[in-house]
């Protein structure tokens, strides 16, 4: 019954669900209910405004490149079911209807104990955690690895929000006083601190600073993310034709789609800044309400979805040229069986932890995702069987694996480094995996625990 009350409220969706939890909570902390009310609306319309952007998109490349792998006869067995079949098999499980409240515990224990100062409230993200706790279940049958290998997770996900959140604050304007708590983001961190460092090292690479403003200033137009989303449109439409007749017969559509793609990048921005002023009362009272009933932690942030800054121009100029790379790459690349679709608007969440890193120098961040997109091709083809065995165990209506398909997977989920660690650490590793993978969290504890005490 418990699994059922979950799945119907996380069943409404992020629209409905975030504004319902957002007035809630604001009303918890001691905010008026109009005002709570407003700030939950506006990150409800924030989530709508995402999810027709980006169905814009997808619905749009989506047939363009599935001409493409017709016309090259590309032959890649594992489909692209994108996000959210990942997350609805997720709240579809016993792991997914107890994981907020399990979760919402440890992160209050974490407190407690001095080992974190993020509170986490990107709850519909929860879904991540119950997700890899409902592989494990699958691969196990056992909760209680379930449960283990998701509260793994979370821990690891917390101590990098917290590693990462003064450099997140100090780029992002107006974004003092959160981190961001998502694995997914998180797990391309460690790539881009090793390729920033490596990078450095490389004579002349320090000179080739360019960030999306300075592209702006350098290139006029052509720097403009609008107009190179154009221009990617165009000649993604350009390579699903055979001939040159078809071109021409084709420039409409062609045009359309560059249009499109354009339109994304320009709109992406303007709705991200309705999160920020929907977020910004909850979040400051929430802070405000955490530092006096826990007295002496200082220097809390508040959990937020990757979501808040997600169209930032050096996000969007190298998401979109990583896409047409990533398809690429998915065809050529000796061992991979999968084929990103659905799952190529989700590049745009690879990088809001990884630009205050690479202080936002588009030739280093497109390395940074070249190199982790390159290893989540085959963290992806790894992990599609169990993925796939998820999915037709859960029966969750609307969500299978098409019929010619050998499997089904997301690129924006099964590509992350901690989650796919976390997987074969208690699965394929089993006993030893799942104390290395304890101790490896407890050892980030300590090393958060030994920071935040040195403030």
């Amino acid at each position: 019954m418990i699994q059922n009350i979950f799945a119907y409220v996380i069943g409404l969706g992020a629209a409905v669900m975030m504004p319902v939890i957002f007035t809630l909570l604001g009303v918890a902390i001691g905010i008026k209910f109009s005002k709570a009310l407003k700030s939950g609306l506006l990150v409800g319309v924030g989530f709508v405004g995402l999810g027709v952007v980006t169905a814009l998109l997808t619905s749009n490349l989506g047939p363009a490149l599935k001409g493409m792998t017709e016309l090259y006869n590309l032959n890649l067995p594992f489909f692209d079911l994108g996000w959210p079949a990942a997350a609805a098999v997720a709240y579809s499980t016993a792991v997914g209807a107890f994981i907020i409240p399990v979760c919402l515990g440890v992160n209050v224990l974490m407190l407690v104990c001095g080992v974190t100062r993020t509170v986490n409230i990107d709850l519909w993200n929860y879904w991540h955690f119950a997700f890899i706790g409902a592989l494990v279940f699958f691969a196990t049958g056992s909760l209680v690895w379930a449960f283990y290998a998701a509260i793994v997770l979370y821990v690891i996900t917390l101590c990098m929000a917290d590693f990462t959140a003064k450099g997140f604050q100090r780029y992002y304007n107006g974004m003092e006083g959160i981190s961001i708590p998502q694995p997914f983001c998180q797990s391309f961190t460690p790539f881009a601190v090793a390729l920033n460092w490596a990078l450095d090292k490389i004579p002349g690479m320090q000179k080739l600073d360019i960030d999306a403003e300075g592209m702006k200033k350098k290139f006029g137009l052509l720097g403009e993310p609008l107009f190179l989303g154009v221009v990617i449109g165009c000649g993604i439409g350009c390579l699903r034709c055979e001939n040159a007749k078809a071109l021409v017969d084709s420039i409409p559509k062609i045009l359309s789609l560059g249009v499109t793609v354009g339109a994304v990048m320009e709109l992406i921005p303007r709705i991200t800044a309705l999160f920020i002023e929907g977020l910004k009362p909850i979040s400051e009272a929430t802070r405000n309400l955490v530092e006096r009933k826990f007295s002496g932690l200082k220097g809390l942030s508040i959990g937020m979805s990757p979501a808040l800054v997600i169209g930032h121009p050096a996000t969007l100029v190298v998401s979109i040229l990583l896409i047409p790379i990533v398809l690429f790459l998915s065809v050529v690349l000796p061992g991979n069986k999968f084929l990103p679709l659905a799952s190529l608007a989700g590049i745009f969440y690879l990088f809001p932890c990884v630009l205050p890193i690479t202080k936002g120098n588009v030739p280093k961040t497109f390395i940074v995702g070249l190199v982790a997109m390159t290893a989540g091709l085959y963290f992806v083809t790894n992990l599609t069987p169990v993925f796939s065995q998820a999915i037709e165990v859960a029966k969750v209506e609307g969500i299978s694996v098409p019929a010619g398909f050998e499997g089904g997977a997301a690129l924006d989920f099964a590509s992350a480094l901690w989650c796919w660690l976390a997987y074969h650490a208690t699965v394929s590793l089993k006993w030893t995996g799942a104390v290395l993978a304890g101790i490896f969290a407890l050892a980030m504890c300590a090393a958060n625990f030994i920071r935040i005490r040195r403030g």
